[in-house]
C-alpha cells in the first residue's frame, strides 16, 4: 500500500527523480518557461512553488536552501533578486500551466510551464520585434526625413 506517499514517480528511481527535479527547476527559473510532458509539468510546480517562496524569504539559510535544490549560482541570484520582488504580494500561485495537446511521437500529453506575471516584465522590457516590424519603422523614418527636408 502506498499510503502517505505523496509525489508522482514519473517511471523512475528516486535519485533519477530527484535528478530530473533539479534540471527542470533550474531551466524554469532560467527560462521563466518550459514546455514539458503534463506530469512532469504537474510535479515540477509543487517544488517551484517551494523555491519561490525561499527566494522571498531571502535570508542566508533560506539562500543555502535553494543553493542545494537549484544547481546554477547565477539563478539562484535571479530566484533571490527578481523574482522574490516579483511575488511578495503574492501569496502562492506563482506559476501557469497550459496544455498543448500531444505529442507527435509517442502521443505523450504536453503542457507549457511558466512562471506567472513574465507577460507584464517581458513588456515593459520591450519586446523583440520582427523583421517586418523594423523595417516598416524604418520607412517610416525615411518618409518623415523626407517630408522635413521638403518643407
Amino acid at each position: 500500500m502506498r499510503h502517505l506517499k505523496s509525489g508522482r514517480q514519473l517511471s523512475r528511481n528516486s535519485s533519477h527523480r530527484w535528478a530530473l527535479m533539479r534540471n527542470l527547476i533550474t531551466a524554469l527559473l532560467r527560462e521563466e518557461k518550459i514546455q514539458t510532458t503534463d506530469p512532469k509539468a504537474k510535479e515540477l510546480r509543487r517544488w517551484v512553488e517551494r523555491v519561490i517562496t525561499l527566494g522571498k524569504r531571502g535570508d542566508l539559510h533560506a539562500r543555502r536552501q535553494a543553493l542545494s535544490i537549484v544547481q546554477d549560482k547565477a539563478v539562484v541570484r535571479k530566484l533571490f533578486d527578481t523574482f522574490g520582488a516579483r511575488f511578495k504580494d503574492r501569496p502562492g500561485g506563482y506559476t501557469r500551466i497550459i496544455k498543448l495537446g500531444i505529442r507527435r511521437g509517442d502521443a505523450a500529453q504536453m503542457a507549457l510551464i511558466e512562471l506567472v506575471g513574465g507577460e507584464a516584465a517581458a513588456a515593459a522590457g520591450g519586446e523583440k520585434k520582427g523583421r517586418r516590424a523594423r523595417r516598416r519603422e524604418r520607412q517610416q523614418q525615411q518618409q518623415q526625413q523626407q517630408q522635413e527636408a521638403t518643407a
